[in-house]
Order: structure tokens, then C-alpha cells, then sequence
């Protein structure tokens, strides 16, 4: 079975509630991810050695990655 036959049954599947957290995830990586949000960090300051916008981008990565764990871990139960 291929990925995106997987991925289509767990949306199918998905309760309502699930899939709203899942696009408001979205939209706040929209807009995270857009340029005034990434003009504010493009500094020459550093975090940890490494250049603000890189540490930006990673961090809200990450926060997305995590939330979007958490919602599909509480799709699970």
C-alpha cells in the first residue's frame, strides 16, 4: 500500500475536531513561515553560534513537528 493511500484512510478516518487542529497548524506555519515573520529574525545576531534565522526556522520546526505528533498521538488513543 502506498503512503498516500495510507495517509488518505487515517484523514478519512480522522474526527472532525482532529482535522481542525491539524489546519490550524497549517495556518500558523503559513504564517510563520512568511516573510515579515522571517524578516524579523534575518539579524546578525547569533543564538548558540547560529544565525537567528536559522535558529527561527528550526525551532518553529519543531513546535509544528511536536504538535502535529501530539494531535495524531490523540488520534490514536
Amino acid at each position: 500500500m502506498s503512503i498516500f493511500k495510507k495517509v488518505s484512510k487515517t484523514i478519512k478516518t480522522m474526527k472532525k475536531r482532529h482535522k481542525q487542529k491539524l489546519v490550524i497548524i497549517s495556518i500558523i506555519l503559513f504564517v510563520m513561515f512568511n516573510a515579515p515573520f522571517l524578516l524579523l529574525f534575518n539579524r546578525v545576531d547569533q543564538l548558540l553560534g547560529f544565525p537567528m534565522i536559522y535558529t527561527y526556522i528550526f525551532l518553529v520546526w519543531l513546535c509544528s513537528s511536536v504538535a502535529t505528533f501530539l494531535v495524531f498521538k490523540k488520534f490514536d488513543e
